[in-house]
């Protein structure tokens, strides 16, 4: 199986103009983040394990799959998902990963993990997002980000060579401060509108 997946589609690729338009506002580029990444949902889950399951319909017995459990995206589509946060940020100056908090649920090693982040860029603080995962003894890992360098997945994969990743598109490089080209700029920035 390939470990690099760009999800093309063209709803994908029209949402991520929004998202690349300087010109587009904090509640759009939100409302549209969380729809590009339920577009990528179905392929990133294709590799979800089923445990099956006998259920009782009105008229008679079933044998029917149970998946195993993202954020408001994903949760949309797994509302049975526990939900871990990893808070990094990168430090402007040194372009690397400053962890500021983690909450992981307590079965986490057992669980497999789809871990999202908007983008890829040097892929520092997810190399390190994916270390505070393995320390927590989990294996099974999926990387899902709207945008990627080529910097960033060659640096991932380097560090972690059996983690998939998928993305909705990737980029031509990075600039001299870490920042994805063309890119859509911060995504944090303009989530949040700071």
């Amino acid at each position: 199986m390939s470990r690099f997946h760009i999800v093309e589609h063209p709803l994908i690729a029209h949402k991520m103009s929004v998202l690349r338009n300087k010109e587009t506002k904090s509640p759009l580029f939100r409302q549209t983040l969380r729809e590009v990444a339920y577009l990528m949902t179905f392929a990133v889950t294709q590799h979800l394990d089923l445990v099956p399951l006998r259920i009782e319909t009105p008229l008679e017995v079933a044998d029917c799959y149970q998946g195993n459990g993202l954020t408001e995206a994903l949760l949309n589509i797994l509302p049975e998902a526990s939900v871990g946060h990893l808070g990094m940020a990168r430090n402007d100056q040194t372009l690397q990963p400053e962890k500021y908090y983690t909450k992981l649920p307590s079965d986490i090693s057992a669980r497999q993990v789809i871990l999202a982040d908007p983008m890829l860029a040097t892929a520092g603080s997810t190399v390190a997002a994916i270390d505070i995962l393995r320390d927590h003894g989990v294996k099974d890992i999926v990387f899902m980000c709207l945008l990627a360098a080529p910097e960033g997945v060659e640096r991932l994969r380097e560090a972690h060579p059996d983690v998939p990743i998928f993305t909705a598109a990737l980029d031509r490089q990075l600039n001299e401060k870490g920042y994805i080209l063309p890119g859509l700029g911060d995504a944090g920035d303009r989530i949040y509108g700071t």
